[in-house]
């Protein structure tokens, strides 16, 4: 395959001057980036291995809150933002990332989020009250989004081919899982929760550095401005919601909550109505009728309330109703993380027999089976009777890690991959955020944490149904 490092323009500015801008095309000024052809294996590893480092800074705070929270003198109603401040920046940026990705260049946003990863993580481990650590989370996940969306289209473009796009998307998935299961090992091995932060900054530090020099750039440029009162509109509406959804937990019907959600919805209007009317809209609204995408959306938002929203607060849950040190409690964790990371990296081999969106409804169909199997462990003290639970919810999580990114490049043209990409991070996102934020709700909500978590373990179980039940009748229209 040969590529000047445009998906397409690169006819023409194959024959333009060195310096000149070619029409449409990006600007040639600066000098080119060190490989001009993709280096699949290369853009595979690197790619991958930031998206754990990604994700072991997302989950990190799982294994550590009450550490951090009691370090931070962090009260118990706000403790939801420790764990929410990176789905936060996640579900706020990563559509305006991909985008970005697309039409300025995805080794560019890459390289950018990574190294804005490092430095933010390194930060966070010098945080000394609440609302500085939630501040760096949120910068985290905003740095997060960038590499995340732009790793999937860097993918699309090393591996043109549907068998190798298959490959890397199914290894990609992996390591989503991979750093869910390495970040509560890491951080649990590590006696002090800042001294954890400093070393994953480290490494998002040495990937950036590795990126900058072994990637090649791709870009998908459109004509037109940049669409910045989307972006604007589109992640001040994400950031009321969560900020409802965080705060609803004290009482849905308070006026702070009932204002942040009708701003989320007025802007949410605002976007849409601007969306439709901008020349280069941040994302095409004509895909809400094609039913991969929605496949692909409602995936990733049903995962986030069901899957994420209980895990994020699981570790914690072990840790104070049963006892367990956060080191126990990582290792309980990895039997789920690790199983998902290994199903996914095999996952690829059923896809002929099992395509995308019917994995999702079966990883879906595993998790509620795995919820419901780990019903009144805590009540009865014993974290061997969450184990069988905790295998086939690993087994589920591991399908849908696998089919989600493969259906969001696959929902959208191969020039947009990095916006389906984002398209679909972020609904996953803005449902963890809810999820988190329902599923500590839940668990405190009856005063014993045994009952509290079987209603947590019930909602997640419905939650993943109805997701199941969505795909199907989402892929019998199609």
């Amino acid at each position: 395959m040969t590529d000047t490092g445009t998906d397409s323009t690169a006819a023409t500015e194959a024959t333009a001057p060195p310096g000149v801008r070619a029409a449409g095309g990006p600007d040639r000024d600066s000098p080119p980036p060190p490989h001009p052809h993709p280096h699949p294996g290369r853009t595979l590893a690197l790619t991958s291995a930031a998206t754990a480092v990604a994700l072991m800074t997302y989950t990190a705070p799982m294994v550590t809150l009450p550490q951090t929270a009691a370090d931070l003198n962090t009260p118990l109603s706000a403790q939801a933002w420790l764990l929410n401040g990176t789905p936060l920046g996640l579900a706020a940026l990563l559509l305006v990332a991909g985008s970005l990705a697309d039409d300025y260049g995805r080794r560019r946003i890459f390289v950018s989020g990574t190294l804005a990863l490092g430095l933010t993580t390194v930060l966070g481990a010098f945080s000394s009250t609440t609302w500085l650590f939630t501040l760096a989370r949120v910068a985290q996940g905003a740095a997060s989004a960038a590499l995340l969306a732009s790793s999937l289209g860097l993918l699309v473009h090393a591996f043109p081919t549907p068998a190798g796009r298959l490959r890397a998307t199914g290894v990609w998935g992996a390591f989503v899982s991979g750093g869910i299961a390495a970040g509560p090992l890491l951080v649990g091995a590590i006696p002090e929760w800042r001294v954890s932060y400093g070393v994953l900054g480290a490494a998002a530090l040495v990937v950036a550095g590795l990126g900058a020099r072994a990637l090649s750039e791709s870009r998908s440029p459109r004509p037109g401005r940049p669409d910045l009162a989307g972006a604007f509109t589109f992640g001040a509406s994400l950031v009321a919601l969560v900020a409802a959804l965080t705060l609803g937990r004290d009482g849905w019907l308070r006026a702070p909550v009932v204002s942040l959600l009708a701003v989320a919805v007025l802007l949410g209007g605002l976007f849409a109505w601007l969306e439709r009317r901008a020349a280069s809209p941040m994302i095409d609204l004509s895909f809400l009728r094609a039913p991969r995408f929605l496949a692909s959306s409602a995936g990733g938002l049903f995962m986030g309330l069901s899957v994420i929203g209980l895990f994020s607060y699981l570790p914690t849950l072990l840790q104070r109703a049963l006892g367990l040190s956060p080191m126990d409690t990582a290792w309980l964790f990895l039997l789920w993380s690790g199983l998902s990371f290994t199903v996914a990296l095999q996952a690829r081999r059923l896809a002929h027999r099992l395509p995308p969106r019917r994995q999702l409804a079966v990883g879906f169909a595993l998790h509620a089976a795995g919820a419901l199997a780990m019903l009144g462990a805590v009540d009865a003290g014993s974290w061997g009777r969450m184990l069988p639970g905790l295998v086939l919810a690993g087994v589920g999580s591991g399908l849908l890690n696998a089919a989600l990114p493969l259906l969001a490049v696959e929902s959208v043209p191969a020039a947009r991959a990095a916006m389906g990409s984002g398209a679909q991070q972020t609904f996953r996102y803005i449902g963890s955020c809810a999820g988190v934020a329902l599923t500590i709700a839940l668990v405190t909500s009856t005063g014993s944490p045994g009952r509290g978590t079987d209603v947590a373990l019930w909602v997640s179980a419905g939650l993943a149904v109805a997701a199941g039940l969505l795909v199907g009748v989402l892929r019998e229209r199609g």
